[in-house]
């Protein structure tokens, strides 16, 4: 069988997503609500107003990071299912370094982004050692979200609490040092998102026009033929790991530098980016500079998502709906990219 030709996968894809939307329509008639309605609330309170494209720009900026590691971690066969915990390890990391290290003010804010790529690669390295012994990356990734929640509640309720905390817990706020510049009015903190965008096109020439990207593709593609000519695959999931790691963490440091200046909850750092990005890294097929496109579109269904809790008063996990609905749309159309529908008789 030939590899499917580009057109049709874009093809394939859009489809999907027109798909995905019809059945959420169906849903939102059953729940007593227009299709119509509820489409134009989200697209007119977030691409037609200020307030709510900045919104649309802040979720923008985590689904872009996370969303071009996996792409690149999907096309080499390595199934990162723990974004979301190596987000949170790299927010843990960028908040020691701003809390605790003695660097200079010029420095501080690349020494935190840094800091961020550590932690985040090194919890993804966890599951490619893991890995190395049989262990599914799934499984693994995915439990150690778990274990990096736990791990943040333990530091701000315990060693990192912050002196003046009533009620809530969280750390004290980071020096101005580390407080990463914003767009005026808006928590869009520009310097992660020039990084977001310098990324997903660097990756794509990683991907396209180097060794290691030819390494990588043959190792997703063909594993057998990968061994044959002598490329360690185990080599090229522990490389694509600490990317795709390391990503998520420089997400999980602007977060608490660009917006909340500390450590908090959880819930609260992330809005379950690393599980969207999924969406975001499978709509780009494997290609993290069409991540410029489809995190944009994540985000317009993240921050229109909470426009329908409010204005239609639609469930809380109405997003759930879209993300889910999506996914499995996509899911389900890899018969269509992968074998050609021929009409006739048998």
């Amino acid at each position: 069988m030939t590899a499917p030709s580009a057109a049709r996968t874009a093809l394939v894809t859009v489809a999907s997503v027109v798909v995905a939307l019809l059945i959420c329509a169906l849903v939102f008639v059953f729940a007593g609500q227009s299709p119509a309605e509820v489409y134009g609330t989200m697209l007119r309170g977030t691409l037609g107003d200020p307030t709510g494209l900045a919104e649309v720009g802040r979720r923008t900026i985590p689904l872009l990071l996370i969303g071009t590691g996996l792409a690149l971690a999907f096309r080499a066969q390595f199934f990162n299912i723990g974004a979301e915990g190596q987000l949170l390890l790299g927010a843990v990391f960028a908040a020691g370094t701003a809390l605790f290290l003695p660097v200079p003010g010029a420095l501080l804010i690349p020494a935190v982004f840094v800091a961020g790529f550590v932690g985040g690669g090194l919890w993804a390295l966890v599951a490619a050692a893991l890995r190395r012994v049989n262990v599914n990356e799934i499984l693994s990734t995915l439990m150690l979200n778990y274990i990096a929640v736990a791990l943040v509640t333990y530091l701000i309720a315990g060693p990192w609490k912050g002196k003046d905390v009533r009620g809530y817990i969280y750390t004290d706020n980071f020096p101005q040092g580390a407080w990463l510049p914003t767009f005026s009015g808006t928590q869009v903190h520009w310097p992660t998102l020039l990084l977001g965008v310098a990324l997903a096109l660097g990756l794509q020439w990683l991907l396209t026009r180097s060794t290691f990207g030819y390494a990588l593709r043959v190792v997703g593609e063909n594993p057998g033929a990968a061994h044959y000519a002598g490329l360690s695959s185990t080599r090229v999931a522990t490389l694509v790991a600490l990317l795709t790691g390391g990503l998520a963490g420089l997400a999980g440091a602007g977060e608490v530098a660009g917006i909340h200046h500390r450590l908090l909850e959880a819930s609260q750092i992330s809005l379950g980016y690393g599980f969207t990005a999924v969406i975001v890294a499978w709509l780009a097929r494997g290609n993290p500079a069409l991540c410029l496109i489809t995190a944009p579109l994540m985000g317009v269904i993240l921050a229109g998502g909470d426009l329908l809790k409010i204005d239609l008063n639609l469930p809380f996990r109405v997003v759930d709906i879209f993300s889910g609905v999506i996914l499995l749309c996509l899911i389900a159309s890899e018969v269509f990219v992968r074998h050609r529908v021929q009409w006739g008789r048998a």
